[in-house]
């Protein structure tokens, strides 16, 4: 059907090419099912810019635009893209109101993401910073769990100067009770007071932060922080400062995850912190993080079904850390007994020595 109207089009016949659209937009499909309308909707889209572009019949495009939204049953779902077309078009046609006017009745019958970044990008690109502020709000309003939109939200406030309402947003973000992305937002709040020069106000976060999580990616995160506070123009107790600093952050991180009993994450940490020693350490504070290493050793286990059957052995691997077997009890007391026995044999050696003399 298409390939004929590149034809007619060629020939300039626009009756017949608006008889085949009108035939094809007619066979409405059946059903409120969305699927079935996506690719209705393109010939609606087509139509519009056929009357647009080759015909420059404006008028006819916008009807296309408002009959098709008509058509649609918004209240079941919706198609942000017809919206936003039909926004552009008023643009092109220098009736900004219309335009507003367009996505403000969108975002009030069916709010969708799509809709409210369109919407907030236009404004943008008028320079109309209070109402992408007001646009924010209700766009927060309607999914306040959505990190991208309070990052957006902030980095819009940082650009145009203002810093405090910048952190005011941050802050109201992470006090949130549900957010999709919360390791996105908070990174995003460190990193905008690290721009700002706040290093103190960074630490805070992060110390917020261990508050909420005990993640390895965040103590690790938290120590190359407090090495970044290291520059080139540091000299004698400033740079050790900051060395001792991340060294404190690793030496917390490793007392965390071992009483947590997270095996995994503690091997990570250690491999970060011996890399670090390696790069910013000296060979002593270099050993005593080696000497920290697990061995990794092989296991048999029971493999036991869901209905609690057992179904036979299967290897799996374990890591056994120095400072968790030194912690044991009968570890201890094996010590004990090595050193009593290592105590009696010097005393007999003494003793016999002295006979001999």
């Amino acid at each position: 059907m298409f390939d004929d109207n590149f034809y007619f089009v060629a020939e300039g016949d626009y009756e017949v090419i608006r008889e085949t659209y009108e035939r094809a937009i007619a066979n409405v499909p059946p059903g409120n099912e969305k699927n079935y309308w996506r690719r209705y909707i393109y010939l609606w889209i087509n139509y519009a810019l056929f009357e647009e572009l080759e015909t420059e019949d404006l008028e006819r495009t916008r009807q296309i635009y408002r009959t098709c939204l008509e058509l649609i049953p918004h209240k079941k779902f919706t198609f942000s893209k017809i919206w936003l077309l039909y926004a552009q078009f008023e643009i092109r046609c220098k009736d900004l109101n219309k335009a507003r006017k367009t996505l403000g009745m969108a975002i009030g019958m069916c709010p969708r993401d799509k809709l409210f970044r369109g919407y907030i990008e236009l404004e943008i690109q008028l320079r109309e910073f209070d109402r992408c502020r007001l646009l924010y709000e209700k766009f927060l309003e309607y999914g306040p769990e959505n990190c991208a939109t309070w990052m957006k939200f902030a980095e819009l406030e940082n650009l145009l100067g203002d810093t405090e309402r910048s952190r005011g947003i941050y802050e109201l973000a992470i006090q949130q009770p549900r957010l999709d992305m919360p390791e996105l937002l908070w990174k995003a709040y460190i990193d905008f007071e690290v721009s700002q020069g706040e290093s103190e106000l960074a630490r805070q976060l992060y110390e917020r932060l261990l508050e909420r999580t005990q993640h390895v990616k965040v103590w690790i995160s938290y120590a190359k922080f407090e090495l970044s506070t290291e520059n080139p123009e540091k000299e004698g107790t400033d740079k050790e400062m900051s060395l001792d600093l991340a060294r404190r952050v690793y030496e917390r991180a490793n007392d965390a995850l071992r009483q947590m009993g997270d095996k995994e994450s503690r091997v990570l940490l250690l491999e970060a912190w011996r890399d670090f020693e390696k790069v910013s350490g000296t060979p002593q504070s270099l050993d005593k993080v080696i000497e920290k290493m697990p061995r990794r050793v092989k296991k048999r286990q029971k493999i036991v079904s869901e209905s609690g059957v057992e179904e036979g052995w299967e290897e799996v691997f374990d890591y056994l850390f120095p400072e968790d077997e030194m912690t044991r009890p009968n570890l201890k007391l094996l010590a004990a007994a090595k050193m009593w026995k290592k105590v009696k044999l010097t005393e007999t050696t003494e003793k016999l020595s002295n006979k001999d003399n």
